[in-house]
């Protein structure tokens, strides 16, 4: 390699011309026009160029190291660091790691440049369809998107779970939470942190899940007219009684933020959990809640166009227990008897007058677990009836003596004992 030497265009294109004015087919003067260089700056090179040769029109620091270049050392131990910890990172997240965890304080351009050398990291190439962008909502709280997000969040475990995540569509602050799955029950509670934290959102955009919406409701009468009946699931049910409109998504590009969103949280969250050493559910959700939402929030939010808040306040947050639950409808039997889940509850005598049988109840299942029986607005009284300790009773209890059965004697067989036999005698007929 060391017979060669590597030239730019710009350089080849000057030897070209000083071969000419040394041929004597062009003279100084015009090859400084040609190049764009004064006449004094030409007959140095040219001079250079008589010399030394070609190695004379090359640029002096090429191969040589710069003067502002961070020591090797340092390039190597960022490179150790990376393979050791933060494999998988990309450059923006390398660079904030390494200044929080390690104290290295290194521009991404730099970073990205060690890492695309060594062979560490690789820019992946994305393609994506057109589409015209939607502008976003102008006040916070005015619609959010809720999504969740199936993958493998802590390293070396094959299995899935669920990351559950709200994202206003104005601001795109976010609130997640980490589920087994994608179930109504993680639904329910992070609307209701959402609430607590923030307040009533006007609106709600979902995909067409059975979660949050009810295939029943998508009924087509004709080729042009959707019929939407009064076909809602518990999540629909919860948000129509707090007022929040749901809005369907028919395509995952149409709630783009939240989708978005999924993938800071699989390449961040991923590798937090991997640096925490966190592999719980549990522990999972402590890290979100204790700052890695709030730092998500602080470096990604945006400000809204408005500065109204389109969130209602709520006053009595111990309401949304009886909202985020699970109803179902049930017939009173004639002893005042529920049957739920093949088990059987008692209603109290105290509401027999507000409770008839054949009557529709309504039974909720709370997210803490308890069961409540509602008769419109009014909440019931119950105790659990055990079939079983029934039959045991039963069985324990004496009967009670029967009573001889006396036979009574009527007063027309006095007269005639034989009037019931169809052999006895006729009566007579009286003439009038």
């Amino acid at each position: 390699m060391g017979d060669r030497i590597i030239m730019s265009k710009r350089e080849l294109k000057r030897k070209s011309i000083f071969e000419r004015v040394k041929r004597g087919e062009m003279s100084q003067k015009d090859a400084s026009i040609r190049l764009g260089l004064c006449y004094r700056q030409v007959k140095r090179a040219y001079r250079r160029f008589l010399k030394e040769g070609d190695k004379g029109l090359v640029h002096r620091s090429r191969g040589k190291r710069s003067t502002n270049a961070y020591p090797e050392e340092l390039k190597e131990k960022v490179i150790e660091l990376y393979a050791s910890k933060y494999k998988g990172f990309g450059p923006t997240l390398t660079s904030e790691k390494l200044e929080e965890e390690d104290g290295i304080k290194l521009s991404v351009e730099t970073i990205r440049l060690w890492l695309k050398s060594s062979g560490l990291w690789q820019a992946k190439r994305v393609r994506r369809k057109h589409r015209q962008r939607r502008a976003r909502r102008s006040r916070f709280g005015e619609m959010l998107q809720m999504d969740g997000s199936i993958h493998r969040w802590f390293s070396g475990d094959e299995s899935r779970q669920c990351l559950m995540n709200l994202v206003d569509d104005a601001t795109s602050t976010t609130l997640s939470l980490l589920a087994e799955g994608e179930t109504t029950e993680a639904a329910f509670k992070l609307l209701c942190w959402w609430i607590r934290k923030y307040g009533i959102p006007m609106s709600i955009y979902v995909d067409l899940k059975s979660l949050y919406i009810s295939p029943k409701s998508l009924r087509y009468r004709d080729e042009d007219e959707l019929v939407e009946p009064e076909w809602l699931t518990h999540f629909s049910r919860s948000c129509a009684k707090l007022g929040i409109e749901v809005i369907k998504a028919y395509s995952p590009q149409a709630k783009g933020r939240v989708e978005r969103s999924h993938g800071v949280y699989q390449d961040r969250f991923v590798k937090e959990l991997k640096l925490k050493g966190i592999r719980s559910i549990e522990k999972a959700n402590e890290l979100l809640s204790g700052g890695f939402i709030t730092s998500l929030n602080k470096k990604f939010a945006k400000i809204p166009a408005s500065e109204e808040d389109a969130h209602i306040a709520i006053e009595n947050t111990r309401q949304l227990n009886d909202i985020f639950c699970w109803e179902y409808t049930r017939t009173v039997h004639n002893d005042w008897v529920v049957r739920f889940e093949n088990e059987y509850y008692q209603i109290t005598k105290t509401h027999a007058k507000k409770v008839r049988p054949k009557q529709k109840i309504t039974v909720k299942r709370h997210m803490r677990g308890e069961l409540t029986l509602w008769s419109g607005d009014s909440k019931l009284s119950y105790s659990q009836y055990d079939k079983e300790q029934a039959k045991e009773r039963a069985k324990t209890t004496k009967p009670k003596a029967s009573k001889k059965r006396v036979k009574t004697v009527s007063p027309w067989r006095q007269f005639n004992p034989d009037w019931l036999k169809k052999s006895g005698p006729q009566t007579e007929k009286v003439s009038a």
